[in-house]
């Protein structure tokens, strides 16, 4: 058996400059820490077995150099050198080396292409693609974790197959198109052979067909001409009554016009009297404007004089009240002066009694020298002894003094105070008044300004709803008269239009109750975005006129014959052939049914008939794509229009919208055109009374400044009267509350002077009393000597009439003064009131002066608003006559439009029958001319002595679509001259209707028996030679192309099974050998005998096309799925796959990585026996472990260590085991030495 040997390596990822891995056993074992490089070996393995940068953990190829996972690479290249020796230890040296972003390959030595290479490998057998010699870390969970699809994707790459797989999918596709191809040539043939016998069938009924068409036309000819025959009889009779009918409205016309002059005339003359009545109504509304401005300002000027006048009144009033005031204050003073003098007399009267009482007391006691001279000796000693005494006497005696004059001042301050006080009362009372008067004039004016706002708020409000309104209004005008602008067309239309209204009126007039109206003015859309549809599909019956009857019908075609007017469209409601709706198309995705979106008016019960006359089944899409598809791509075609007026007819014709169209889908908003006028009408009269409404702002403007001067007067009011109880009121109210105060502090101080001085009286008593003893003591013998009982005697006698003096002295004096201050108050007041009496006349006459120019000007103004009235007043009258005349006018028109409408009735009476005749003559015209044109139509072989049937042409009912008028057809198909010998005599004798009708009746029977057999009978291939030689030769070359096919896909089938029989032979030779080995590896794995893994194919005819189940039975436990098994039963599971596809394709050496990493210990164990005695008789075994359990039953160990410089770099060591036994006594373990 051949082994590996030793691999070399140099600069390859970990593994730093040239270094050996190996030699290695047959079953050796690598381990270390992790980290360290282990992988890092598979990995070298991996790439000198040829495997791409991408299984080998990077992205490219130069990553595998050491140091350049940190960009560091040592070198530019590196190498990995595999060492195998054969079975004769013949060695083979397999090296690849990194050069740039390429590899190069040798073998022994000598540079190979990689896929020489890969083919040296595969004779060792080692195949690249299987990778049947390297099991990657992960590689066993992944293959446990496999479900059937991506086993089957295994056992292909194992097999092989997988190479065949594209060639199997193309060849296969080929076949399919085959087959199809051949398929869809034989349904060609089938049907062209089936083509073939239907036209011999069709040859015969064509021939039997012609025949009965030949003999239809013949009745069909008898029948025309039969009916062309007696209708020109009964046209000729028609003619000449309609002469006669003609000639009397002819008559009866000429009286209507002399009528309608008259009317004419009258009107001229109306309009004429209502211009100048307009004329006058617009001069007094311009007099209303003057005067409205005349009387505000009459108004104002009055109000301002009364404002004056009333200001005068106060002030004189005031002036009035000053004066009574002074008065007083002139009484009061005059009385302060006679009291003053009489104060003065008092006191000199007094002076004369004093000095006469004087003389008299010199009288009474007379000293003598010597005895004078000895009392004022003892006197003095007297002085000298009650000198101490004398001093506090004296001192206490200034003092009482002094207490007695601040008691006078006192009392006087009193006596001032109470007179200040009863002062600052009357004017408190003043202020009070006052402020009273202008509360009250302030309440007064409150309430005339609410009085005058309320006014205003209400005429602001009535003026505000009219200026809104008035908006309202001419926004609705505009929009209405944009809307009648937009309505009309250009003069000729309205010309032409305006004279088929007319007509139109007229027909409503007469026939009020079975004329009903244009159809476009009894209906409309439900919405807007369907107008240009509905009018698409209405075409011309858009302007058709709605009638109950077609007698009714034909009456109106009379009488718009007889107008010579356009053209007019008729729907007569009883004679509409109107076919039943197909309820099915209400169902249609995306579309309605046209007579859904139409909605009809009220006046006509019987509209919607007339609605689903005119619609029938079309429909209504919103976009172009909807319609085409509801038109052209259901089971049947069907009518549709889009909004955009699009329409596909049945037939495939698709018609466009256009401007002519839009045009036309106008007329839905034009139709309400007499009620916008009226509308204008309507805003126009209500405009004009707002206008009216709109003179009231100069009452406003008058209400506002009343307002405005109440206002200002109150506020100047309010002003003063704040003055007045803010600030006058309380500082009176101060200034009496502060005279009080002082009143009362006077009142105290003179309670307590009054006290104190009874005090110093009695001390006065006292020292007078020790001084009298002393006296009397000095005295004793003096006043013995003069004869009386003391020295007092004689001095109080003397001294009691000087104190009574002196205190009378003071009283004079003290009330003199009282008196002074008092007048020089009073005149100081009046000085005052003088001052204010000036102002208040001068203002007075000031004011007059204003109220007298005020009054000039007001005089002016009613002057002028009297003339105003006086004018205005002309003119109402005027007005009044103007309006008689008017009346007048209206009355005598009237008159003549009834004259007038008494004689168009009899117009109309007359014209009535002539219509009738006309319209009879109108049918029978019709009637030739239809007979005419379904000759012509058919084909009929009728025989014209003059003229030609090619002149003979359709009559369309749309005026606006055709040039030619029915007149014109009439005429031309009058020169017709008609050959009727054809004709049966026995038919042509005829001349009562009876018998008419009863013969028509016969030949329309005969006709109609012969198209029901024609009918009945399927109408046959009339082309059925011409196409018996097309469809001999579509046969031919049908089944030429039916055997080619069939030649290709035979071919194609061949090719098919020997691709399939290549790839089924390789999976299943694969398959096989794993399915039979796969039990015996997975006993041997357990242990077990009793152990089961089968392998079975879902698709066992071509099993890479379905998935492969792998299913064990692990000892002791009953059959379950892999989901099932535990995770160590699922690595021995997958351990045996793997080795069971191994043995598919044998390899020398085998490579694991980490296979025992989901095992347990009792699992390792079963594994390393099974791995030795494989290594031992069929392949060697290499694995990187890191289980003791695992590599401590190995041959050989290749211990992998780092070691960290600039970057990590991975070295070797080994260890031979050969020659330490495995211990028997523990199966997973082995005495092992110091390593």
């Amino acid at each position: 058996m051949g082994y590996l040997k030793q691999i070399d390596v140099e600069n390859f990822k970990s593994w730093k400059g040239k270094q050996t891995i190996g030699p290695f056993k047959r079953f050796s074992c690598i381990i270390g820490t992790n980290g360290s490089g282990k992988s890092n070996v598979m990995d070298a393995l991996g790439f000198v077995m040829g495997e791409r940068a991408s299984s080998l953990r990077v992205k490219q190829t130069k990553d595998l150099i050491y140091g350049a996972h940190v960009n560091k690479p040592v070198s530019r290249t590196a190498s990995v050198t595999m060492r195998y020796c054969s079975d004769n230890d013949e060695e083979t040296i397999f090296s690849r080396t990194i050069s740039g972003e390429s590899s190069e390959y040798r073998v022994n030595g000598r540079q190979v292409t990689p896929s020489r290479y890969t083919a040296e490998l595969e004779k060792i057998g080692v195949v690249v693609k299987a990778r049947n010699c390297l099991v990657f870390q992960g590689t066993v969970e992944s293959i446990a974790m496999m479900n059937a699809k991506e086993r089957t994707k295994l056992f292909e790459r194992i097999s092989n197959s997988i190479e065949l797989a594209n060639e199997y999918d193309a060849k296969l596709a080929a076949l399919h198109n085959a087959k199809e191809d051949t398929w869809f040539h034989f349904n060609r043939k089938r049907a062209a052979a089936a083509e073939k016998k239907q036209v011999f069938k069709d040859k015969t009924e064509a021939e039997k067909y012609q025949a009965l068409l030949e003999q239809l036309n013949e009745s069909k000819l008898q029948l025309s001409l039969f009916q062309l025959y007696h209708n020109e009889r009964g046209i000729n009779a028609l003619v000449e009554t309609l002469r006669e009918k003609q000639e009397a409205v002819t008559v009866k016309k000429s009286v209507v016009e002399e009528w309608e002059q008259t009317v004419k005339a009258q009107k001229k003359e109306h309009g004429r009297l209502s211009r100048e009545l307009q004329k006058l109504e617009k001069e007094i509304k311009s007099q209303e404007e003057t005067l409205n401005h005349q009387r505000p300002q009459y108004i104002k000027a009055k109000v301002n004089t009364s404002h004056h006048q009333r200001k005068v009144e106060e002030v004189h009033t005031s002036l009035l009240k000053t004066q009574r005031q002074q008065a007083k204050k002139e009484q009061e003073l005059q009385e302060l002066k006679t009291e003053l003098a009489e104060l003065e007399k008092a006191w000199r009267v007094f002076e004369a009694e004093i000095a006469e009482r004087a003389a008299q007391r010199g009288e009474d006691v007379q000293l003598e020298e010597a005895q004078l001279e000895r009392y004022k000796e003892l006197k003095e000693l007297a002085r000298k002894k009650g000198a101490v005494l004398l001093q506090k006497a004296e001192k206490l005696h200034r003092e009482v003094k002094a207490d007695r004059e601040k008691l006078e001042f006192d009392k006087r301050r009193e006596s001032e105070v109470e007179i200040n006080i009863k002062h600052a009362e009357e004017h408190l009372d003043e202020l009070n008044r006052r402020a009273g008067k202008l509360e009250e004039y302030s309440i007064t004016s409150n309430k005339a300004l609410d009085e005058q706002r309320e006014r205003e708020r209400c005429l602001r409000q009535m003026l505000e709803r009219g200026r809104v309104r008035m908006l309202e209004l001419n926004e609705e005008l505009g929009v209405v008269g944009q809307e009648l602008q937009s309505a009309r067309m250009d003069s000729q239309e309205n010309r032409r239009q305006q004279r088929r209204d007319e007509i139109f009126q007229s027909l409503c007039r007469l026939y009020p109750d079975v004329v009903y109206g244009r159809l476009m003015d009894l209906c409309q859309p439900i919405h807007k975005k369907y107008q240009l549809a509905v009018t698409k599909v209405f075409g011309h019956y858009m302007n058709a006129i709605v009638v109950s009857s077609a007698k009714v019908a034909r009456d109106c075609i009379q009488i718009i014959k007889e107008e010579r007017a356009e053209r007019e469209t008729f729907l007569p409601i009883d004679n509409l052939d109107v076919k039943p709706l197909n309820e099915r198309l209400r169902e249609v995705r995306g579309a309605k049914m046209v007579v859904d979106v139409v909605q009809c008016s009220q006046k006509a019960p019987q509209l919607k008939r007339v609605v689903q006359f005119v619609c029938g089944n079309s429909l209504v899409c919103e976009n172009l794509k909807d319609a085409r598809r509801v038109a052209f791509d259901g089971p049947e075609r069907l009518k549709t229009v889009s909004l955009d007026g699009t329409l596909f007819s049945k037939s495939g014709v698709i018609s466009g919208g256009s401007v002519h169209l839009r045009h036309k889908a106008r007329r839905w908003e034009e139709k309400d055109m007499n009620g916008l006028k009226e509308r204008k009408e309507q805003l126009s009269a209500e405009l004009r009374e707002l206008i009216k409404l709109k003179r009231k702002e100069a009452e406003l403007h008058q209400i506002t400044a009343q307002a405005q001067g109440i206002q200002t007067r109150l506020k100047y009011s309010n002003s003063e009267l704040g003055s007045v109880r803010k600030k006058n009121i309380p500082a009176c109210q101060s200034e009496i509350s502060r005279l009080q105060s002082e009143l009362s502090n006077l009142k105290s101080q003179i309670e307590m002077q009054t006290n104190n001085l009874k005090v110093n009286d009695s001390r006065v008593s006292a020292l007078q009393d020790e001084l009298n003893h002393m006296e009397d003591t000095v005295f004793s013998d003096f006043c013995a000597e003069i004869g009386v009982a003391n020295i007092r005697e004689y001095e109080q006698d003397y001294l009691r009439q000087q104190g009574e003096i002196e205190n009378k002295r003071l009283q004079f004096e003290s009330q003199r003064t009282r008196l002074n201050t008092q007048l020089e108050y009073e005149q100081e007041q009046l000085y005052k009131q003088h001052r204010l009496i000036s102002k208040m006349e001068d203002s007075i006459k000031k004011e007059e002066e204003v109220i007298l120019m005020l009054k000039e000007d007001e005089k002016k103004l009613l002057a002028a608003v009297d003339e105003s009235q006086v004018k205005l007043q002309d003119l109402k009258n005027k007005q009044a006559e103007q309006k008689s005349y008017v009346n007048k006018a209206k009355a005598d028109l009237d008159k003549r439009i009834s004259g007038l409408q008494e004689n168009s009735r009899d117009l109309v009476k007359q014209q009535k029958e002539m219509i009738s005749v006309e319209t009879a003559l109108e049918h029978q015209r019709l009637c030739k001319h239809n007979l005419l044109l379904g000759c012509k139509i058919e084909g009929l072989p009728l025989t014209v002595l003059s003229g030609t049937l090619d002149d003979i042409s359709d009559i369309q009912l749309d005026s606006d679509s055709v040039s030619i008028t029915t007149q014109d057809i009439y005429e031309r198909e009058e020169q017709i001259l008609i050959d009727y010998r054809p004709l049966g005599d026995h038919l042509k004798s005829l001349t009562e209707e009876q018998e008419v009708m009863t013969q028509l009746e016969v030949l329309r029977e005969k006709v109609s028996s012969l198209e029901r057999m024609i009918h009945m009978s399927k109408p046959p291939n009339m082309k059925a030679l011409e196409k018996m030689i097309e469809v001999k030769d579509t046969f031919r070359g049908v089944a030429d192309a039916f055997e080619a096919s069939a030649s290709v896909s035979k071919k194609c089938y061949q090719e098919f099974e020997q691709v399939k029989s290549m790839r089924f032979h390789r999976f299943s030779q694969c398959f096989e050998h794993v399915s039979v080995s796969i039990n015996h590896i997975y006993q041997d794995l357990c242990r077990n005998n009793s152990a089961q893994a089968t392998l079975s194919a879902e698709n066992p005819d071509e099993p890479y096309l379905g998935g492969i189940s792998y299913n064990c039975v692990a000892p002791g436990k009953r059959f379950m799925s892999m989901d099932n098994l535990s995770g160590g039963e699922k690595s021995i599971a997958a351990l045996a796959l793997v080795f069971a596809i191994h043995s598919f394709r044998p390899a020398p050496f085998f490579v694991l990585d980490e296979v025992d990493a989901a095992l347990d210990n009792t699992n390792i164990g079963k594994v390393t026996s099974f791995i030795r005695e494989q290594s031992r008789n069929n392949f060697q075994v290499i694995v990187i472990s890191l289980k003791e359990e695992f590599y401590s039953r190995s041959d050989a160990l290749l211990g992998v260590y780092s070691e960290f410089d600039d970057c990590m770099s991975s070295h070797l060591l080994s260890l031979d085991l050969t020659p330490y036994p495995i211990n028997d006594e523990n199966g997973n373990e082995r005495e092992m030495g110091m390593m």
